[in-house]
C-alpha cells in the first residue's frame, strides 16, 4: 500500500486522504461525458477497489456527471465492495442542469432541496459527508443558498457543505453571511490548480489560508496535459484530443514539462507523479482529486504519495510555472515590508 497521508479537512474534525478518487469517468452518458469517460459498473467497482486498497478514503462525484449515472455507479461500487458507510468520505455536488426546466438547475432553495434527495436516492445513501455547490449562481441570492444548505445539514442529509469554482470575494461573502446568521458555512473549496494553472494563488489561496478552508484540487494534470504523453512534436491524444480543457498556454506548459521530465527521470518517477507530488507538497492543498479510465493510470497516480521532491525540485518547478506579477499583488508584497520585522517607517525593501 502507498504511504497515504490523511489531512484535516479545513477546520472540521474530518480527516481525508491526500488523494481523492474522482468519478467523472464513471457512466459515460451523452455528449461531453462520453468523451471524458464511460466506465461501467464492473470497471468502476474495480477502480474504487484499487483506490481503497491504495489508502484512499475519499470519493468525489456530482449529480451532473454522466447525467446521474456516476452517482449510481459510485454508490453501487461501495455496496459491492462491502464497505461500511463510515469507511468512506463521500462528496457530491449540485448546480448544473438536471432537466429541461428553468428551475432544474442553479443554487436556489427549491432546486437544492430536490437535488440532494435525488443524489441520495442515486447513491443509495441517507447522507453525504460533503455537499458542494458546483458553481456560482448569479441568479440566486447567497443567503438563500446558504439557508438551503443549513436545512440540508440540519436534516442530516449532509455532514458538511462546500463550494466549487467560486471567486475569493464570493467565498468571503458567503462566510460573512453564514457567520452573521449563525448557520452552516462552507468548509471547503474545490478548484482547478496545477503547474500550468496557478491562477488561484492570487486571491483564493490567501483566503483559504486565512479562513482555514479545505482545498480539493480538480484536474491536477490539466486535463492530461501534464500526464507525460504530450510533447511539442506530438499532437493531442486521449481526452484532450476531444475535450481540450482546462485551457493551457501550451508553449509555457512545454517549458514546464521539460523540467518535470528531468525531475521525473532523476526520481525514477513518472511525469504525472511529479505533477501530483508538487501539489501534495503545497500546504494549502487538502486533497488532490485523481480520476482515471484505466486501473494502471490510477495505480500510477497512487504512487505520487511516495515521490518526495527536494527543495531544489520545488524551487525549479515554482520558478518555471510562476505567475506574472499583477496589481495589487505586487504592491501588497512591496508594502508588506513595512510590517515584516523592520522599524516603523522604514522604506520598502528593494530586490
Amino acid at each position: 500500500m502507498a504511504d497515504m497521508q490523511y489531512n484535516q479537512f479545513g477546520r472540521t474534525g474530518l480527516f481525508v486522504s491526500e488523494l481523492c478518487l474522482g468519478t467523472m469517468t464513471f457512466g459515460g452518458g451523452d455528449g461531453m461525458w462520453q468523451k471524458i469517460g464511460k466506465l461501467q459498473q464492473d470497471e468502476a467497482t474495480q477502480m474504487v477497489r484499487t483506490a481503497i486498497d491504495g489508502g484512499i478514503n475519499f470519493l468525489d462525484t456530482a449529480n451532473v456527471y454522466a447525467e446521474g449515472l456516476s452517482e449510481k455507479i459510485t454508490g453501487q461500487a461501495i455496496r459491492d465492495l462491502g464497505l461500511a458507510r463510515d469507511e468512506v468520505v463521500v462528496a457530491t455536488k449540485a448546480y448544473g442542469p438536471m432537466g429541461e426546466g428553468v428551475n432544474q438547475r442553479g443554487a436556489g432553495r427549491g432546486h437544492l432541496l430536490n437535488a440532494i434527495d435525488a443524489s441520495l436516492d442515486r447513491l443509495g445513501m441517507d447522507h453525504v459527508d460533503l455537499y458542494q455547490i458546483h458553481g456560482w449562481d448569479p441568479a440566486a441570492p447567497v443567503e438563500e443558498t446558504l439557508r438551503a444548505l443549513e436545512t440540508i445539514v440540519a436534516s442530516g442529509r449532509a455532514r458538511y457543505v462546500g463550494v466549487s469554482n467560486w471567486a475569493a470575494w464570493q467565498i468571503a461573502k458567503a462566510l460573512g453571511i453564514a457567520e452573521r446568521l449563525g448557520i452552516a458555512a462552507p468548509v471547503s473549496l474545490q478548484a482547478y490548480y496545477s503547474l500550468v494553472g496557478r491562477g488561484l494563488e492570487r486571491e483564493i489561496v490567501p483566503l483559504l489560508e486565512s479562513e482555514t478552508l479545505g482545498l480539493m484540487v480538480w484536474s491536477p494534470l490539466a486535463g492530461g496535459f501534464l500526464s507525460g504523453k504530450y510533447t511539442r512534436d506530438k499532437g493531442a491524444e486521449g481526452r484532450r484530443a476531444d475535450f481540450d480543457f482546462p485551457p493551457v498556454d501550451k508553449e509555457h506548459g512545454f517549458a514546464i514539462l521539460d523540467i518535470m521530465r528531468e525531475i521525473a527521470d532523476a526520481r525514477g518517477a513518472s511525469v504525472a507523479q511529479v505533477a501530483l507530488a508538487w501539489l501534495l507538497a503545497k500546504p494549502v492543498v487538502t486533497s488532490v482529486i485523481v480520476g482515471a479510465k484505466k486501473t494502471h493510470q490510477l495505480e500510477d497516480n497512487l504512487g505520487a504519495v511516495d515521490v518526495s521532491l527536494s527543495d531544489e525540485d520545488m524551487e525549479r518547478l515554482d520558478k518555471a510555472s510562476a505567475l506574472r506579477p499583477e496589481y495589487p499583488g505586487w504592491m501588497i508584497e512591496r508594502q508588506s515590508s513595512y510590517r515584516s520585522g523592520g522599524r516603523a517607517g522604514d522604506p520598502p525593501k528593494d530586490d
